[in-house]
């Protein structure tokens, strides 16, 4: 293979034939800016003003980027923080990069019209920049797997998570020209406009059912919901969660005792999220430590909450407990039950991103539930169709992502 052709894209629109340029990435963007502030965002927290006055400034946070400045609440701060901060004009299209931190490798996409407040300043640990040629085409290429590889070594290398501009503008980059460029940006536009309008669809359907939740349930001291299913009339009832649901304890294991291939598949916090490695085990246990399709489990560790486990017979590890259920608790009832008060829980945290749940503490929660079992069922029929639409608008974007994913390297060097 040529050199020549090493630097042409797997696909490529009709009419474009000469091969891609390899060039620095400081070569085809501005840095506007490269700060990471004292003491990040404790140094300036004492600043913080919530306070949407025209002496103060909106600040850019990623995480404000990441929810489009939804459900975020917006922050303002005074000209005390401008010293940790940059104050910028994100009046034009704009890339920004965390450059410290978990989120290092996210990148967005910055539309003036978007943002919610004209008088702006970017929050530390972040670097803006701009394309010299297309920032849309330049936001995507910064979503290839070679980019983000490329970024990763850097990171890597630092002792800590974190990259400066000058290890950024290093980075080698393949580019076409800026026809070409425009071309490819319109193209992955398209796409976004698509993954976008179908987030915004599951947005709305999670707010929703966090607003429902919120009406088929009792608020904090009341002993009837807000909204009832006809034919259900009467005070729920207050009872600790421990005298009408029993939580067993999964098993520990040791390393040597996780297989690569065995009977069981041994089921892990993980599992339930982004992990699609499995132990496995041949050990024969007491039935308390198997979890069955159908059965109620809870993960504790990490990442916590309710599940309805829909998979073939496992042993549960540590970090999950079963829940069984009396006779006065039905099933899909206590998962919207668990749910919420899972969404309590984050609630909260007051900034804390530790969540501290043991066994003895659930089992002491006080908990509101109807005495009328016909009517958790109803409560949970609900929520179980609800959380199904969920689901499928899900998977609908994880669809929409993995084609965008696909495309990114077919379509770029």
């Amino acid at each position: 293979m040529t050199e020549g052709r090493k630097k042409v894209p797997e696909v490529r629109f009709p009419g474009f034939v000469e091969p891609w340029v390899e060039r620095k990435l400081g070569d085809v963007v501005d840095v506007v800016t490269d700060y990471v502030a004292a003491g990040s965002f404790a140094s300036i927290a004492k600043n913080v003003e919530y306070n949407n006055s025209p002496s103060y400034a909106q600040l850019v946070r990623t995480i404000d980027l990441k929810n489009h400045f939804l459900n975020n609440g917006f922050i303002y701060v005074g000209q005390s923080a401008f010293k940790f901060l940059w104050r910028v004009n994100l009046n034009l299209e704009s890339i920004i990069l965390p450059n410290i931190g978990a989120n290092i490798g996210e990148v967005y996409y910055v539309k003036p019209e978007k943002l919610p407040y004209d008088n702006n300043v970017l929050g530390p640990n972040a670097i803006l920049l701009r394309s010299k040629y297309s920032n849309k085409f330049l936001f995507n290429l910064f979503q290839t797997n070679k980019f983000q590889n490329d970024l990763s070594i850097i990171v890597a290398s630092s002792g800590q998570p974190k990259f400066n501009k000058t290890e950024l503008k290093e980075i080698e980059c393949v580019i076409p020209n800026l026809e070409e460029q425009n071309k490819i940006a319109n193209a992955f536009e398209l796409i976004d406009d698509r993954i976008t309008c179908q987030q915004r669809k599951l947005d709305h359907l999670q707010l929703k059912k966090k607003g429902l939740l919120q009406k088929l349930f009792p608020r904090d001291g009341a002993t009837v919901p807000e909204l009832r299913f006809p034919g259900f009339s009467g005070e729920w009832e207050q009872r600790k969660l421990g005298e009408i649901a029993t939580f067993i304890n999964g098993r520990a294991y040791s390393q040597k005792e996780l297989l690569d291939n065995g009977k069981y598949r041994v089921l892990r916090v993980g599992n339930f999220y982004t992990n699609d490695s499995w132990y496995f085990s041949d050990m024969e246990l007491d039935e308390k430590y198997y979890a069955n399709y159908g059965d109620l489990l809870y993960t504790w560790s990490a990442t916590f909450g309710p599940h309805i486990w829909t998979g073939e017979k496992v042993i549960f590890h540590y970090h999950i407990w079963k829940v069984e259920l009396s006779s006065q608790l039905e099933k899909n009832f206590t998962v919207q039950l668990l749910e919420r008060d899972k969404n309590e829980i984050i609630s909260d945290k007051n900034g804390s991103t530790m969540v501290h749940i043991t066994k003895n503490g659930m089992e002491k929660k006080e908990v509101i539930i109807p005495k009328n079992v016909e009517e958790q069922k109803k409560i949970g029929e609900f929520f179980d169709q609800l959380d199904d639409l969920i689901t499928l608008n899900q998977r609908k974007v994880d669809h929409l992502q993995t084609q965008k994913k696909a495309m990114l390297q077919k379509m770029f060097v």
